[in-house]
């Protein structure tokens, strides 16, 4: 962790920082302000954020060139590392060729964003979220407040601009996700060096470069410096071993910082950050805006980004029907703004409407996983899609896409196997709600953030339960084999409540006996490819 004394002047910092920030992107008048209480009590999730229910989202960034997973930007220049030693064989040494380098790689040269957003709505999503900004600095959009950005860089073109009048067209609600308030820190292994080896001691290209070198280069009329973000936490010269090197970030920059980088130039930074937040907004009116963020970044001034959009919504449509995410938020936050709960699960259904975010594979694009066969599977996704459902949530899926702007035949296959289940079944997904329970069985999915991979497989006494239309939907996790018994729609789990009539998506009518203490079916056999079969409940005194 970084010391107490950079936490305490970080804290000293905050009435410069926000001062800073307000006078470089002055907030929108309104009714909110940058206050936990004024958030809390002016705000209340749109419907329909709680009627969309699934998104696709284009994770999409310069990372993806090397096809290597994630954090490449960072992990490139950690000597031992498996990054480090793809760079090292792929690319060339990082002090040469550096992450900026990776940078103008990234061209889109195959990107068919027409294609694609088609292909996302076919499979079910009834909102997309594109990529603003990733740890690696690099704006995905026209900013106006930082010249390292995609009209400049690599694709030269404007990747949300591009994205959200398509997704617009089609019907989707548009989203954007912001990952640079974390740049600073996450870049600093860029100006570390090799503690051994025929390069020892060499500082990796962050370290030297400034924007007067970049006459007569491809970077000609940028900084460097403003994409690193400048040294803050160096190591010392002399450390001779990759452990020594390790132990340093690890006590500095290693860490997932949500304060403000120390100094004066940390002030500028925070100023920055918000400027190109508003700018997003303001550019683009996304429906909703992905924070990647513990609580908020910087204090007060994250208050300000999001009061800042809140009143920009009342502006543009007379209500803030707008909804902007992060983690880990307290009770009371959870009433000024939805919480996002990264590759996890609920344990129940929860009080507020939340998302969780998760991804096929890897955020970024990850040749290996692809060859061998690694991702997560059309039916794994709907699995988690109902469980997150019935809970009062919403799924983000991220379809990882490669440099070049395509996606994979697994991919492919994978959004196909989606579209067919949504055809079926998507009026059980959409508009609805939660009902009194959100299902029954013996899989418990692990509560919490990060806590995807510890899930048991689901079986077929594993059942989910929406409600909407004026009856229910039933979701089985697995499709099961024999009878099926379900307690929770029993008459005595139903409080009385009688079902009158079971069908089956895209079947016809399922016999059925409703005692007091279950409600006893079966299905027929699963078609080919089927999976996770939803039934239609109607009756009296469920609701």
């Amino acid at each position: 962790m970084i010391g107490r004394r950079d936490l305490m002047t970080a804290a000293a910092l905050a009435p410069a920082l926000a001062g800073a920030a307000r006078a470089v992107a002055p907030g929108a008048a309104g009714p909110f302000t940058a206050d936990w209480g004024s958030l809390a009590a002016g705000y209340r999730v749109p419907d329909w954020f709680r009627d969309v229910k699934f998104g696709i989202w284009s994770h999409w960034s310069a990372q993806c060139v090397p096809e290597f997973g994630d954090w490449y930007g960072r992990l490139m220049y950690i000597q031992g590392h498996p990054f480090y030693e793809h760079h090292l064989r792929t690319y060339g040494h990082p002090s040469r060729t550096g992450f900026m380098e990776i940078e103008n790689l990234w061209k889109a040269e195959h990107w068919e964003p027409e294609h694609l957003i088609g292909l996302y709505k076919k499979a079910g999503a009834r909102y997309f979220t594109s990529l603003a900004c990733h740890h690696d600095n690099l704006d995905t959009f026209d900013s106006r407040h930082h010249a390292w950005n995609t009209l400049r860089v690599g694709p030269k073109r404007d990747i949300v601009g591009t994205w959200e009048k398509l997704a617009r067209a089609e019907g989707l609600r548009f989203c954007v996700s912001n990952h640079s308030s974390h740049s600073w820190h996450w870049y600093q292994t860029a100006y570390g060096y090799d503690t051994h080896g025929p390069e020892a001691g060499r500082r990796y290209d962050a370290f030297g470069l400034r924007a007067d070198q970049g006459r007569g280069q491809w970077w000609d009329g940028l900084d460097p410096q403003a994409l690193y973000n400048g040294p803050y936490f160096v190591p010392p010269a002399g450390l001779t071993s990759e452990k020594a090197m390790n132990a340093w970030h690890d006590a500095r920059d290693g860490q997932w910082i949500e304060y403000a980088p120390p100094g004066a130039r940390g002030v500028a930074y925070v100023a920055k950050w918000l400027a190109r937040q508003q700018d997003l907004v303001g550019r683009y009116r996304p429906d909703m805006v992905y924070l990647d963020d513990f609580q908020l970044p910087f204090g007060t001034v994250g208050l300000e980004a999001v009061a800042h959009y809140y009143n920009s919504a009342v502006a543009w449509h007379g209500t803030p029907d707008v909804v902007i995410t992060a983690k880990q938020l307290t009770a009371f936050q959870r009433a000024g703004m939805v919480e996002d709960l990264e590759r996890g699960f609920a344990a129940d259904i929860k009080a507020e409407p939340w998302q969780t975010c998760t991804c096929i594979g890897n955020w970024h694009y990850d040749r290996a996983l692809f060859e061998r066969h690694g991702y997560k599977s059309a039916k794994t996704v709907v699995q988690r899609l109902c469980d997150v459902v019935s809970k009062n949530g919403n799924l983000l899926l991220s379809i990882p896409m490669r440099a070049d702007g395509t996606i994979d035949t697994d991919e492919e296959a994978i959004l196909a196997d989606l579209a067919r289940w949504f055809a079926i079944n998507g009026e059980g997904i959409y508009g609805t709600r939660p009902w009194r329970v959100f299902g029954e069985g013996p899989t418990v999915p692990p509560a919490g953030m990060f806590s995807e991979d510890a899930i048991k497989p689901f079986t077929a006494r594993d059942l989910r339960i929406t409600a909407g239309r004026g009856g229910l939907n039933l979701f089985l996790l697995e499709w099961p084999q024999a009878e099926t018994v379900i307690a929770c729609l029993g008459r005595r789990g139903t409080g009385g409540g009688v079902i009158e009539r079971v069908t089956l998506n895209g079947g016809g009518a399922i016999p059925f006996v409703q005692d007091e203490a279950a409600l006893r079916l079966t299905l027929p056999a699963a078609p080919a490819g089927g999976f996770v079969p939803g039934l239609r409940i109607e009756g009296r005194g469920l609701a």
